[in-house]
């Protein structure tokens, strides 16, 4: 994990220098500290300014948890846990999985934009203080948390020397550079936008088509409206709502439309989405460019840059302000469904091209769309007679639930959805809508180690698909219930179950990544029953078809299974190559299982290359990361050889005190830091280490469904991963 994950900042930050003290003095005295403010303000962007400057105070860095765009409250803690960067494969309450991780860390968290989860976010945040002593927390919203122990920082507008000068600095960048020669007009706006950073920008924006002047009596004809003629100053919130519905007034017919049309987005979005939600009736798709490039000139809308590429948000602000046009309009259910359809449509088409060259490119567009398929999943579930559409979507996400490590996001939809659908039995020959999520779910419920649920839900699966005559749902159901028998260690029940449904599959034309990994399933049962060169020509296959297509998830997988038998071999520079693309393609995905496996086998080659120290680093390294996986190995004695092989080899040559303060080392990294150690290669020896031979590879016969311990361990593929 990164030190910190704060945005860069887009534009120079502006005055506030006794803001920034205070506040860093409050960080200094207390836990938590919350900047109350009303909107428009600039409580996120002295909150960051604030975190990045005082980062060096914290040991283990800053995170950001932006709470702004979520709606579900289900969902806070899954949000907290993702802006920690944490991972989570066990069926635990994310909350506890929370006080865990924080409990030793010294960190500062900041929560931006949580006025309205307050109910859930208050509790939560007293929580965690109450169990991580070494955690402050840096809050951002509208209203105060009320937790005891609490600061609060009251952020009034600007004074007139900053707001002069952010509007100054806002207007050159607009090619405004006439404003600084008119310093009391620009001081005169300032103090008419009662120093509001937001209005500011606002007007700043406009200084490319008007002058200072012209913007200043604009506004004095607006606030005359609002106030009849009569003296005194409007309220500071009716000036922000009174700029920014100036701006309103200032754009276009088609740039208003578009304005109000995107405050249905409830994250990021980029062109596509914004033509094909906003494009219709008044704004034909090929205007909306045109409109939007309006938009951003007058910072109503602002880019940022994402690992799927450039995006593009509204501030919450002046979403709001659209979304109260939007409704008056009478349209803002229908904009709604335009926007599900949307995002509907891109979890298909992400689904499709997992499997291809764009599988990297497929992750990092879904985790940029997050926010949008959360709002789309809400929205189905809201109306009663949508909530098919919800199964399908939450189905339609396996990929990203399993393949990138958002197993309790994936099983909270997925429960949501199975729970608002009814259970009746769909006609002979009809669609059943409950199949595909039924059988995620099963295959969800098998990584975070619940397998009653599992069993429940592939049970569900297999009865109504044999009802419906669904042979791809029964293939499926029966292809979990092998990967569940897989990790229980009951190889010959695994192989029949697996080799039935890729029989099926065959049969029925069906080739994608659950395919491949289901051949990769079948090669480890073959190995853990003693059929070595049998499970290396299926992962070779599996190999040589995801080169073929461009995939890499499952091809980790088929690496891990031939970097083992490379390692039973002797060829420790082959396994170690192996294992180094495995573990990359591991990170790039978030798959922690695959991982953590691939670094426990790689641990078991550096110690047979002579290296015990670095190898009890390694498994030091592991051991984390099975915290989150859940049950480390899965409790199979099949999964336990290469950690206990390695253990007792590094063990026996360095002492219990040398592997003791190594493993050590290994559990104080970080897991960017694993990753980066493991692809550094092989250090030199240690001083006084003695070799370690490389021992006779493990006997794999299987007299009896479970084996003992220190037994070979292969392991790849969904049941992994």
């Amino acid at each position: 994990m990164r030190r910190s994950n704060l945005p860069a900042e887009l534009n120079r930050f502006v005055g506030r220098a006794g803001e920034r003290d205070e506040l860093g003095r409050l960080l200094g005295e207390f836990r938590l500290v919350t900047v109350v403010g009303m909107g428009g303000v600039g409580k996120t962007r002295l909150a960051l300014r604030c975190a990045a400057a005082t980062e060096k105070r914290y040991g283990d860095g800053v995170r950001l948890a932006d709470l702004s765009a979520l709606r579900d409250p289900g969902l806070l803690e899954h949000a907290l846990a993702e802006a920690l960067g944490l991972t989570d494969h066990t069926s635990r309450s994310p909350r506890a999985m929370l006080a865990e991780h924080l409990a030793e860390l010294r960190l500062l968290l900041v929560v931006d934009g949580f006025e309205h989860l307050v109910e859930e976010c208050a509790p939560l945040l007293r929580e965690l203080l109450c169990r991580a002593p070494g955690l402050t927390v840096l809050a951002a919203g509208r209203r105060p948390l009320r937790v005891d122990g609490e600061a609060v920082f009251t952020l009034t507008p600007m004074s007139d020397e900053d707001a002069v000068e952010l509007f100054a600095v806002r207007a050159a960048a607009s090619s405004a550079r006439e404003a600084a020669g008119r310093p009391e007009a620009v001081r005169e706006l300032c103090r008419r936008l009662d120093g509001i950073p937001l209005a500011l920008e606002l007007a700043a924006g406009r200084l490319p088509l008007l002058t200072v002047e012209q913007v200043l009596h604009r506004l004095d004809d607006r606030f005359r409206l609002l106030t009849d003629g009569a003296r005194g100053a409007l309220p500071r919130h009716q000036t922000l709502r009174t700029a920014i519905g100036w701006s309103h007034e200032l754009c276009t017919p088609e740039e208003r439309l578009l304005w109000a049309r995107l405050s249905v987005f409830a994250g990021p979005f980029d062109l596509e989405a914004t033509e094909y939600v906003c494009g219709g009736a008044g704004l034909p798709p090929e205007r909306v460019l045109d409109a939007l490039g309006g938009l951003l000139a007058q910072s109503l809308v602002v880019r940022e840059d994402t690992p799927a590429g450039p995006r593009l948000r509204m501030l919450d602000t002046v979403a709001a302000y659209g979304a109260e046009w939007l409704a008056a309009l009478g349209d803002t259910e229908r904009m709604r469904r335009r926007h599900r359809d949307w995002y509907m449509g891109l979890a298909t088409w992400c689904e499709l091209e997992w499997f291809s060259p764009r599988q990297a490119e497929v992750a990092a567009a879904t985790d940029a769309a997050l926010p949008n398929l959360r709002a789309a999943l809400e929205l189905c579930l809201e109306q009663p007679d949508d909530t098919h559409l919800a199964l399908h979507l939450a189905g339609t996400l396996w990929f990203y639930w399993a393949g990138c490590g958002r197993l309790a996001e994936g099983r909270h939809w997925l429960d949501r959805a199975l729970a608002a659908e009814p259970e009746q039995t769909a006609p002979q020959g009809q669609h059943d809508a409950r199949l595909k999520p039924l059988w995620v779910l099963g295959y969800v419920a098998i990584l975070q180690g619940d397998d009653t649920a599992a069993v429940a839900a592939l049970h569900e699966c297999g009865e109504r698909s044999r009802r419906a005559g669904d042979r791809v749902a029964q293939a499926y159901a029966k292809h979990r219930m092998g990967c569940l028998a897989l990790l229980s260690d009951d190889m010959p029940r695994a192989e029949e179950l697996i080799r039935q449904a890729l029989d099926a599959y065959r049969e029925l034309g069906e080739l994608n990544s659950n395919v491949l990994m289901g051949q990769v399933e079948l090669a480890m049962t073959r190995i853990f029953q003693g059929d070595l060169e049998g499970a290396v020509a299926l992962v070779d296959e599996v190999r040589e078809i995801c080169e073929e297509r461009g995939e890499r998830w499952t091809k980790a997988y088929a690496l891990y299974v031939l970097a083992y038998a490379a390692w039973t071999r002797g060829d420790h520079g082959e396994a170690r190559g192996l294992l180094a693309e495995c573990i990359a393609i591991d990170h790039v995905f978030h798959d922690l299982v695959g991982l953590v496996l691939a670094v426990e086998l790689l641990a078991l080659v550096t110690a047979s290359e002579g290296d015990p120290a670095e190898a009890a680093v390694l498994q030091g390294a592991a051991a984390p990361v099975w915290d989150s996986v859940g049950l480390p190995l899965f409790g199979s004695a099949y999964f336990s050889g290469p950690r206990e092989l390695c253990e007792r080899q590094a063990g026996e040559v360095l002492g219990p005190e040398r592997y003791a303060a190594s493993t050590s080392e290994g559990r104080a990294l970080s897991l960017d830091e694993a990753v980066d150690r493991a692809l550094a290669g092989r250090r030199a020896p240690a001083v006084g280490a003695r070799g370690t031979r490389t021992p006779r590879p493990f006997r794999t016969g299987v007299p009896e469904t479970r084996k003992p311990a220190g037994s070979p361990t292969v392991t790849g593929g969904e049941a992994a991963g």
